[in-house]
């Protein structure tokens, strides 16, 4: 282990759903590493879910907390998204810290190599490595499940006691009184009996799913989910793929079944532009979930007739130059999908 980088800047990459004393034991050897430091929050733009439930500016918020007031000024917060494609990611996050070091030469990672997650840490060869294998045996993931179980939020905080530095016990305390925390009780409740339903099979499932994105006149059409996990969210039509059907016939059953689309099945199947599998191991809540997404192109200029139906409280027509302002507002992956297909972002 080098803990003596002599760096211009130190960086720590993580999640920090929420930030908790493994965290903050990396931002110190950072701190010490480096008179600046930079933090790169993964997960960012996200909608609210019991897997990200603090968004890239409470993260940011947390964390300055736990600093003294002469460390604030040295520490500096990028929010990056998921891209879902490490690639990707990894040179997005090499853009930003650049640009966010102002010029330093000397760039360290801090990091704790735990297991396959922390992969992560390998796709920057440009920097020098502060890396620990031991570490303090805290993981977010049994944090929030505390948080959102027991019915009465400082018994929750008390059993994390020991685990988050006190300014972040007291900002989870205030946080819980948001409008958003009720909802996210109720999803991490119906993600676990999701989850439970499935545990006696004899091998961990794997899911398969087909959607739909349909263009035409400079519109998408998307659902608003109706309910658990994602309710309100905005999403493309889909669903699970039938034992009997193939794998088009089913994106093409969930759109009719979840929007009407007032347009022949064969007409869809003859405007197909592209398919795409997605099947990041942690795009979906549910499990491990792989979708195969088709993109239809209408081509029309009148926006055919739908209605939202079974699982979707709502379906419509949304213009494509509003879907990058709606980022925050999208199920799982959803929006990755759409930037895959109409390249609505532009950071690489």
């Amino acid at each position: 282990m080098n803990t003596h980088a002599n760096a211009d800047a130190a960086v720590l990459i993580g999640r920090f759903q929420p930030f908790h004393k493994g965290h903050a034991s990396l931002l110190r050897m950072a701190l010490d590493a480096a008179p600046k430091v930079i933090v790169v929050l993964g997960s960012s733009f996200h909608a609210r879910s019991a897997k990200n439930p603090f968004t890239w500016q409470e993260r940011a918020a947390m964390i300055t907390a736990t600093l003294a007031p002469e460390e604030r000024g040295r520490v500096s917060y990028v929010a990056v998204r998921d891209y879902y494609e490490d690639a990707r990611w990894a040179g997005v996050v090499s853009k930003k810290v650049q640009q966010c070091a102002a010029g330093a030469r000397r760039i360290a990672l801090v990091g704790y190599i735990k297991d396959n997650s922390s992969h992560y840490l390998n796709h920057f060869p440009q920097w020098q490595e502060i890396f620990i294998s031991d570490a303090a045996d805290i993981h977010a993931t049994a944090i929030r499940s505390v948080l959102f179980e027991a019915e009465d939020i400082d018994v929750s905080l008390a059993v994390v006691d020991a685990l988050v530095p006190l300014a972040v016990r007291h900002y989870l305390r205030a946080w819980s009184l948001l409008p958003c925390y009720r909802p996210l009780v109720q999803e991490h409740k119906a993600v676990q009996a999701y989850r439970a339903a499935w545990r006696a099979a004899p091998y961990a499932p794997i899911f398969s799913t087909a959607d739909a994105l349909v263009k035409t006149a400079g519109h998408v059409l998307l659902i608003q989910r109706g309910g658990f996990p994602g309710k309100g969210l905005w999403a493309l039509p889909g669903g699970f793929i039938e034992q009997h059907e193939r794998v088009l016939q089913g994106a093409l059953r969930e759109l009719a079944e979840e929007t009407g689309l007032a347009v022949l099945a064969s007409s869809l199947a003859a405007a197909l532009v592209d398919v795409k599998v997605f099947d990041h191991p942690a795009r979906s809540l549910r499990g491990r979930t792989i979708t195969h997404a088709h993109f239809f192109d209408l081509q029309t200029e009148q926006l055919p007739a739908v209605q939202g139906a079974d699982d979707a409280a709502q379906a419509r027509w949304t213009p494509i130059a509003d879907l990058a302002g709606m980022e925050e507002q999208f199920f799982d992956d959803h929006f990755h999908i759409l930037d895959h297909f109409l390249r609505l972002t532009r950071e690489d």
